[in-house]
Parts: C-alpha cells; structure tokens; sequence
C-alpha cells in the first residue's frame, strides 16, 4: 500500500486543505513553493490511464477549490497544475499537483501555510 492510500484512510496523518467523497487535496511535505497541494484520490488509481471519469472530475472540482484558496489567501502569480505518469511518477498513485508560484517568494513555512489556508 503506498502514501497516498495510507493517507486517503487515514492511517497516516496529513494537512488536509479540501476534500470530498472522491478525493482529498493535502499539503506537499516537500513543497516546490509555499503552499504546494497534492490532489489525490481516495481510491487508488496509478495514473491517468485507469482513473474513472468520476475521480478525476473530483480532482479537477478540488483544483478549482483549491486555486481560488490559493489566489485568496497567498496571492501567487501563477498556478501551475501538473499530473505526471509513468517513469515521471515518484509515488505510483496518482496526484494533481496544484503549485503555485511567487515573483517573490513569500517564505513560509508549511505550518503557516496551513494555517492561511484552512483558517
């Protein structure tokens, strides 16, 4: 059983930003910027070629969510939504990251992060 399954039934803890009966956005433990999300399904899927339509448009609904937290509450310069598969995946259950990007970094830590952004 990997991570994100670990996570999705909760026998391992996470910074759970937003989530539904499909899917769960978390904070990455290893941010690319402040405010990282992982979007993951609660049911394991490995990539884009098995998930169903009705995971991934929780996914996508929770990116949604997830973006206009993100603009309100740290005010990035951009959102960038990524989905590897394949050989470009590090954990093999898939995940939408939903990273944004600062001209300035606003050098937050992962607990202020999450205090902004479920406060």
């Amino acid at each position: 059983m990997d991570i994100f399954c670990k996570i999705s039934n909760g026998e391992v803890l996470s910074r759970t930003i937003y989530e539904d009966d499909l899917s769960k956005a978390i904070l990455d433990v290893n941010p690319m910027h402040p405010g990282h999300i992982l979007i993951i399904p609660k049911k394991h899927f490995t990539d884009l070629s098995d998930i169903d339509t009705e995971a991934i448009t929780s996914i996508m609904n929770n990116a949604k969510v997830c973006k206009k937290l993100l603009e309100d509450k740290l005010h990035p310069d951009s959102v960038v939504l990524m989905l590897n598969n394949g050989q470009a995946q590090e954990i093999k259950h898939l995940h939408l990251h939903v990273i944004p990007y600062y001209a300035q970094d606003p050098n937050l830590s992962i607990d202020k992060v999450y205090e902004l952004l479920t406060g």
